[in-house]
């Protein structure tokens, strides 16, 4: 496949090379010609997939955070007061995340990415 190629070329049937070389194993959709019936164009999963990834990235910060806190009190950075902030903070964050899984209809597990040979994100 060219590189170069835009993802309207590519889904173009008749002038992509990825299309000769790839053929549909699927009929393209009535509504959209070119892109085959296995592509989801759904609002609903776009907006889900969207959230996943998201959450996701979110999480992966959440949990750099709250190991750097872990670090600094270790190192004892930290007066008792900016502890309980802290605190207060990781666990809000915490609470705003578990909502937004549930408004995305997603589990903890449904966030953590399977990154192949490398296991699990989380």
């Amino acid at each position: 496949m060219n590189p170069c190629e835009s993802v309207a070329e590519i889904m173009n049937p008749e002038t992509s090379t990825y299309a000769a070389t790839h053929p549909a194993t699927d009929s393209a959709t009535d509504s959209a010609p070119g892109i085959r019936a296995g592509i989801s164009i759904d609002p609903d999963n776009v907006r889900q997939g969207l959230g996943k990834l998201v959450l996701c990235v979110i999480e992966l910060l959440r949990q750099l955070m709250e190991r750097q806190a872990v670090h600094r009190m270790d190192r004892q950075d930290l007066s008792d007061d900016d502890i309980e902030r802290l605190g207060q903070s990781l666990l809000k964050l915490d609470q705003e995340l578990a909502r937004l899984r549930a408004y995305f209809g997603l589990s903890q597990e449904d966030i953590n990415l399977d990154l192949g040979p490398l296991g699990k994100l989380f």
